[in-house]
């Protein structure tokens, strides 16, 4: 007889090992995105070239035309993934910073499996319409943003879901 089969309880108890690590790893790394700079910066004169007064030309030339975002910035390559924390991962409503961890796993996802930034953005409202207008008016920052379904249906016209989840 084999004495190498796992019982029921072991199963069990490796499931748990993931949740037990990740209370023990989330708070090491205190979250698991940053923001990192992708040009180089030597010295302190590079900031001349990076903000300001350099930034100043790219700033017009954007301005001048708007398409010029996407050669001057991160635009095309950055994504807000959007929730008011109402459901999330089975979770049920755990609110915006019960869900900031899970949206951390989706813009960390991101960047590992398709090399795009995106960045976690909570909302402390369930107020449909408020969320639209705030995805509005952010919405120049990225290139796309990232909402669960029934969020996306809350257009005009379309009957109002409680928020994006």
């Amino acid at each position: 007889m084999d004495d190498s089969r796992i019982t029921k309880e072991q199963l069990i108890e490796k499931a748990k090992k993931p949740a037990q690590d990740a209370l023990k790893m989330h708070p090491y790394y205190k979250g698991k995105i940053e923001v990192v700079p992708k040009c180089v910066i030597r010295d302190i004169k590079d900031f001349a070239i990076w903000y300001t007064p350099g930034v100043a030309e790219p700033c017009m030339e954007i301005f001048r035309n708007p398409e010029k975002v996407f050669d001057h910035t991160n635009k095309a390559n950055m994504v807000g993934i959007v929730s008011d924390g109402t459901r999330v991962l089975g979770l049920g409503d755990i609110g915006p910073m019960g869900a900031l961890p899970v949206m951390e796993g989706k813009a960390l996802l991101f960047k590992y499996l398709g090399g795009v930034d995106a960045f976690p953005i909570c909302l402390d409202t369930k107020d449909a319409d408020e969320i639209i207008r705030t995805v509005k008016i952010i919405s120049p920052v990225f290139g796309s943003l990232s909402a669960p379904t029934p969020f996306l249906r809350c257009g005009p016209g379309m009957p109002k879901k409680q928020g994006p989840g």
